[in-house]
């Protein structure tokens, strides 16, 4: 059966043809032109399991995606439709839908989608969740506030990337806000979300869902804020958290009851963000129905020898996942981590060759000489991304460090005034 794929990001490290090399079928690739052009990325050549490939227009918000999406079930039949973007999410579901296919539906998809139903789902099973609000019009922002204080978090229903995402924490920054139209087109607004802001630090799960059963799950802590990328000029780093800490347990058993409140499909990814507060207590921000981003899918690797989203979009067709067949969810081998460093304005002079460190599983520099860079505009616009690799926390936070010393003192960047 052939095989539609809605893709959305870079393509470079997706390579759909060699995942599914031993499917009976061929792939036809609709993607972003847009995501293309923004990272230099190439589509690849038709040939092999390649069918069709090509790039659409104004990706985000046109029709023709869908348009020939089902132009092509038509002429060549197909027999699943596969998106790993969450953005695509819902769009890959209600194509589902129409073409009768397997796969997630559209309400699954809209509840790690939308996350005012998402915390009204896992509210009714239990699961802390910061006061919360939908947005219809600025009054009810200024009545959240009134109810609940500053500092609150405003942000897109159904956003990512921090992309939209504000912390407001004074009256000045309030009354901005509101003067600004809330920093959305008139027509948007009904899409807004504001929150009460939760203190503490942000851990996170990955994992990987197979036929209803967990497969693979580990927690692991952000030490940066997510929502500070436009200003960061740090290095920002997140480590996987050591089996014998006590918090672990206590993380896994908090993403199983949300997975289990909510209608997930029976093969996917997921990426649960959870504030871990002052008083010790676990507090549901968010959860995705994809692969983390950044370098996640490589620090999944180092910990289970899995790359996440190969094994979702493998599950999603039947086939085998070579190490992921016992009865028993996978333990990891070892810690990792992963230190990015945001774009920042100015031109680019140098940049720092290979590191010479052995435990560097990963290492990309996304600017060249004389390239000339603008601000970040979403979390994941990096000018680096590195993933490191140890036999404890600690150890590998401290290698994270040296590693962003050592690049640090390589790189040359003319900032702009």
């Amino acid at each position: 059966m052939n095989v539609l794929v809605l893709h959305r990001g870079p393509i470079a490290n997706t390579p759909y043809d060699r995942w599914l090399a031993d499917h009976d079928g061929d792939i036809l690739l609709l993607a972003s032109r847009e995501q293309l052009d923004r990272v230099g990325d190439e589509l690849p050549p038709v040939g092999g399991r390649y069918r069709v490939v090509e790039a659409i227009d104004d990706y985000d918000v046109s029709g023709a995606v869908e348009a020939r999406a089902l132009e092509l079930a038509q002429q060549y039949g197909v027999g699943y439709v596969l998106a790993c973007q969450e953005r695509d999410l819902e769009r890959a579901a209600q194509l589902r839908e129409v073409l009768g296919l397997p796969g997630q539906r559209l309400s699954s998809a809209e509840a790690f989608r939308d996350k005012v139903l998402m915390k009204e789902l896992v509210r009714a099973a239990g699961v802390p969740v910061a006061p919360y609000a939908a947005v219809e019009c600025a009054t009810d922002i200024l009545a959240f506030v009134r109810a609940h204080g500053l500092p609150v978090v405003v942000k897109p229903r159904n956003g990512g990337g921090s992309v939209g995402l504000g912390i407001i924490q004074t009256e000045s920054e309030l009354d901005a806000l509101l003067a600004g139209g809330l920093g959305l087109e008139p027509s948007l607004v009904p899409n807004l979300l504001v929150e009460a802001f939760v203190r503490g630090s942000m851990c996170h799960v990955d994992g990987l869902v197979v036929d209803g059963r967990v497969v693979c799950a580990w927690p692991s802590r952000y030490l940066y804020s997510l929502a500070s990328f436009r200003n960061d000029r740090s290095g920002r780093l997140d480590v996987t958290l050591d089996p014998a800490d006590p918090i672990v347990g206590r993380l896994l058993g908090f993403t199983d009851v949300v997975l289990d409140a909510l209608p997930g499909p029976r093969d996917f990814a997921f990426h649960a963000e959870v504030f871990h507060t002052p008083d010790d207590r676990l507090v549901l921000c968010e959860i995705a129905c994809r692969t983390g981003g950044a370098t996640i899918r490589d620090i999944q690797r180092t910990l289970f020898g899995l790359d996440l989203t190969e094994a979702w979009v493998r599950a999603q067709l039947g086939l085998p996942l070579p190490g992921a067949a016992g009865p028993e969810r996978l333990h990891p081998a070892r810690m990792a981590g992963q230190l990015v460093l945001m774009k920042r304005p100015g031109r680019v002079e140098a940049v720092p060759g290979e590191p010479p460190f052995p435990w560097v599983e990963k290492y990309r520099v996304f600017a060249q000489p004389g390239q000339v860079l603008g601000e970040a505009t979403f979390s994941g616009d990096f000018l680096a991304s590195m993933v490191v690799s140890g036999p404890s926390r600690a150890i590998t936070e401290r290698r994270l460090r040296e590693l962003e010393a050592w690049f640090m003192a390589g790189i040359s960047l003319e900032e702009a005034a």
